[in-house]
């Protein structure tokens, strides 16, 4: 059985997994977003959309609690946390974000001026690469572990509850706009409602952290509470998503059971976690490949978008929606993998892959 001192082997089964969500939840949006929101072509694509997409919406979730579970509270000083995030996740990231600006213009896949895309990165990621986007949160959130730090080193186990039950009353937040536009405090010249300082990743943050260090369940509660959290999380997710496509093509109210920082998906997210953590051994035959491709996970979330499109067009047109999507899915993904393993064997790799 594969153990490693060094290495907490649940978390490199977990990155494997959120990646492999991650494509599968950008193998869904061919079937349902449009120009001009969401279009599902018929019931087969909403049915599958609904399912697929909804099981995966933990995907993001569920990375910033592998990092923040290893990483919070630190336990360098704050210039050596960030010099050693500098060179794992934010070079990586400007290349892959000049890459994006640049590569589809030239190819002539899609107009644009390269100077204007290439200066967007400043600000936002461009639209054909809003995956983007998870990395611009997550820098964020790596700003604000050494401020957290210090609390969570001396805050006891019932002010950690407080704060996960004042984000968790957060995540609820999603769900009064469309009663009102302004929310615990909102109006038009203040854009921070009254629990805004407690909601957000951050909660994931701290939950990762209360996990590690508060809770040690036997097998037998570990599912007595975790499945409930993901089927019920499940069953919100996958089913307003469905009931709200057939009254409207907008993006916002549509895929409102689908935003990360929601009830629904944070009991997902925390059940997916707690049965994951259940891993502690495996064999050596399963554990090495996943490894590696736990070790390479950073660089594949960053290049799938670029070669998900091709896995479309090549696979889809001979397959109804369900194995359409499966099966881009799957062969994006390994693919990816395989082209950050013959990229990891290059000299400086971690600039490119991280």
């Amino acid at each position: 059985m594969a153990t490693n001192k060094k290495r907490i082997v649940f978390l490199d089964y977990l990155r494997v997994i959120a990646c492999f969500m991650v494509v599968m939840v950008h193998a869904c949006e061919f079937y349902y977003c449009t120009d001009t929101g969401v279009v599902l072509t018929n019931e087969s694509a909403r049915l599958w959309v609904s399912l697929i997409d909804g099981a995966f919406r933990s995907s993001v979730p569920l990375f910033v609690m592998a990092s923040s579970f290893l990483l919070v509270p630190l336990t360098s000083s704050p210039s050596g946390f960030f010099r050693r995030r500098f060179s794992r996740v934010f070079v990586p990231f400007i290349i892959w974000s000049l890459l994006y600006a640049v590569v589809p213009v030239v190819a002539g896949s899609i107009d644009g001026n390269i100077a204007e895309r290439v200066s967007a990165i400043l600000y936002t990621a461009n639209l054909d690469s809003g995956h983007l986007w998870f990395i611009y949160m997550l820098i964020g959130i790596y700003l604000v572990m050494p401020v957290i730090s210090p609390w969570l080193e001396q805050a006891s186990k019932r002010a950690e509850q407080i704060f996960l039950a004042i984000w968790f009353l957060s995540t609820f937040t999603g769900y009064l706009r469309p009663i009102t536009d302004y929310v615990w405090g909102e109006v038009f010249w203040n854009n921070f409602h009254a629990l805004y300082y407690f909601s957000g990743y951050i909660g994931y943050v701290v939950l990762a952290h209360y996990i590690r260090r508060y809770i040690n369940w036997s097998v037998k509660k570990t599912f007595a509470v975790a499945l409930p959290l993901i089927l019920i999380g499940y069953a919100f997710t996958a089913g307003l998503f469905y009931m709200h496509s057939l009254e409207s093509t907008d993006y916002r109210y549509v895929e409102q059971s689908w935003y990360f920082c929601t009830f629904n998906v944070a009991m997902m997210t925390a059940g997916t976690f707690l049965l994951m953590r259940l891993i502690s051994t495996t064999p050596s035959w399963l554990y090495k490949p996943v490894k590696k491709i736990s070790n390479l996970s950073y660089g594949i979330y960053l290049m799938h978008i670029f070669i998900l499109g091709f896995m479309q067009q090549w696979i889809a047109p001979h397959f109804s929606v369900l194995p359409a999507i499966l099966l881009v899915g799957a062969a994006t993904f390994l693919a990816c993998s395989l082209i950050s393993l013959l990229l990891s064997k290059l000299p400086g790799s971690k600039w490119v892959i991280g």
